[in-house]
């Protein structure tokens, strides 16, 4: 039996030291830390480099292509750097499977991202590259004499774009697409309950029109349909819509050190105006009712907002429209900016994907992968991709070219390339560049954004579900929000210790492991004392 003992002692032991090992080299979620980055004097082109590359698609099979050519292209520019192209549904799962790699330091070399993803990635000790010394560095930087294409120059990126990918004093990201949200409006319909667009939307226009549109008809059907459906108001995005709504109000959000200021009257005062609208059936979200685009194409919704980037869904003749052609309505589709509260300083928000550059023990790999990221930035793929949906680019370059200007300039030739909806939404963005704005960025930030969106989904389930919204209700919802989000343990910017900087989301499976196997190896060598222990004792007494 102590033999045994014994070995079960040595094993635990060992498990003991690997597992304390990993989790201490692994830091936050498990991070190794690695040496920070150091620009080689030359690129070495006698070896081959091999690197991964996450990327985002909407099943949509020509930004798909479009991955692919840029990547055939680059390697046919560097023959001796391979590119894996990985594709992702959305970006909630890059960033899941990023936080997971990070563990067991397997992380792509480049990676479609947001910010708020990013600085939780920067809990990794130098897992992501800052790249201002490669945007300036003569040879290799952005637009530098030794890169083998026609880069932008780090003027020529839009610097509102640019200015999006920089925090704690650096920039970790280049934006790589931008959009901003619409509001795609039924003008027919408008128009047949007695009213006139006004040149901007505003949040008082759009409850008014919305609560016209509830009126039924004897039989229970809609007047201003005729079916007997209509959600005439739906947002897709209800986080954008609280982050936005506080900033056109001037009301607080969170500040850049990471203090969380969401719970606010303002905020509060904007959930009755919700809960009030719900209550009728004029206003519903993606997540409760489904997406904006199947109801505004079959006549059953008069304002969806939703991205510029969603732009070829919307519309009775959207080339990627998701419902049975016998279900569309025809209507007039007009792109417009989102309800507003000041129409003559209009304020909505930039998105859209940056890319990051992922630090390796390798200094010529993560120059590769710079290569190729730098690449994806070139009028020729920038301009290809802005055109298979409403975004635009990023670059002032880009934007310029013959190109893309004649392109801007054919909307509504024919339904699929130079569909209308579409480029007016691109050029909605351009028109408005200096009125967008993005929120500060910190570790736990995510989580922010997450909660703002869910005070709104939570108030309009449940008046939905006939719960009164009341003052009781809203000190209940933001005490639980807060708790949901981790929210209400302080506040800290990337890198503290606060509790909105612990917010990294479930630990990834290998820690858990490894922590699952450090607590076990601890209760097989007590175990084992309290043997020896005993055994002592028992040979004393004899």
């Amino acid at each position: 039996m102590m033999k045994l003992t014994r070995k079960i002692f040595r094993i635990g032991l060992a498990l003991a030291l690997t597992a304390s090992l990993v989790l201490t080299g692994t830091g936050c979620h498990g991070s190794r830390g690695m040496n920070e980055f150091v620009i080689p004097e030359e690129f070495d082109t006698s070896r081959d480099y091999e690197i991964t590359f996450w990327a985002k698609n909407d099943t949509n099979k020509t930004q798909t292509k479009i991955y692919e050519q840029a990547i055939k292209d680059f390697e046919a520019l560097y023959p001796n750097i391979h590119v894996n192209l990985r594709l992702y549904t959305d970006y909630g799962r890059i960033y899941n499977d990023v936080i997971t790699n990070i563990a067991t330091g397997t992380t792509p070399n480049v990676c479609i991202t947001y910010p708020d993803h990013i600085a939780t990635y920067l809990t990794g000790t130098n897992s992501v590259v800052p790249l201002d010394q490669l945007f300036a560095d003569e040879k290799y930087g952005l637009g530098g004499s030794e890169v083998a294409f026609d880069a932008p120059t780090l003027e020529e990126i839009i610097p509102k774009f640019l200015g999006e990918c920089e925090f704690n004093g650096a920039h970790y990201a280049i934006p790589y697409m931008r959009s901003t949200e619409a509001c795609y409006v039924n003008k027919t319909f408008v128009e047949k309950l007695g009213y006139e667009l006004p040149e901007t939307l505003t949040w008082d226009f759009v409850w008014e029109v919305a609560e016209a549109a509830t009126a039924k008809n004897a039989d229970g059907t809609y007047k201003v349909n005729g079916q007997k459906v209509m959600i005439p108001f739906i947002y897709k995005s209800t986080d954008n819509m609280m982050i936005q709504v506080l900033r056109q109000q001037n009301a607080e959000y969170s500040t850049p050190e990471g203090d969380i200021l969401l719970f606010n009257d303002t905020a509060r005062e904007f959930l009755y105006d919700i809960a009030e609208h719900a209550k009728t059936g004029a206003f519903s979200t993606f997540k409760i009712s489904s997406y904006p685009a199947n109801f505004l194409n079959a006549g059953q919704c008069i304002f969806a907002v939703d991205s510029t980037a969603g732009a070829t869904w919307m519309g009775t003749d959207a080339p990627l429209s998701d419902i049975a052609a016998d279900k569309l309505v025809k209507f007039e589709t007009e792109v417009m900016t989102i309800p507003q509260y000041d129409p003559e300083h209009p304020t909505m928000i930039s998105q859209g994907p940056s890319m990051c550059v992922f630090n390796k023990n390798d200094p010529q790999e993560v120059l590769a992968s710079w290569l190729f990221a730098q690449y994806m930035l070139t009028d020729k793929v920038q301009i290809a991709y802005a055109q298979t949906e409403g975004y635009v680019p990023v670059t002032s370059k880009a934007q310029e070219t013959h190109e893309y200007q004649d392109y801007l300039s054919r909307g509504g030739e024919d339904n699929q390339l130079h569909y209308e909806v579409k480029i007016k939404a691109a050029q909605l963005l351009l028109d408005n560049t200096e009125n967008t704005f993005v929120t500060p960025v910190f570790n736990g930030s995510a989580s922010l954004r997450d909660a703002a969106g869910q005070l709104i989904e939570t108030t309009t389930k449940s008046v939905k579900r006939k719960q009164e919204a009341n003052e009781e209700f809203f000190e209940k919802l933001y005490t639980e929000t807060e708790a949901l989000y981790r929210l209400d343990q302080g506040s800290t910017a990337s890198g503290g210790t606060g509790g909105a900087g612990k917010d990294l989301g479930p630990l990834p499976s290998t820690a858990r492991f490894l922590l699952g196997a450090l607590a076990g190896t601890w209760a097989c060598i007590i175990a084992y004392v309290i043997c020896q222990y005993m055994k002592k004792k028992t040979g004393e007494k004899h």
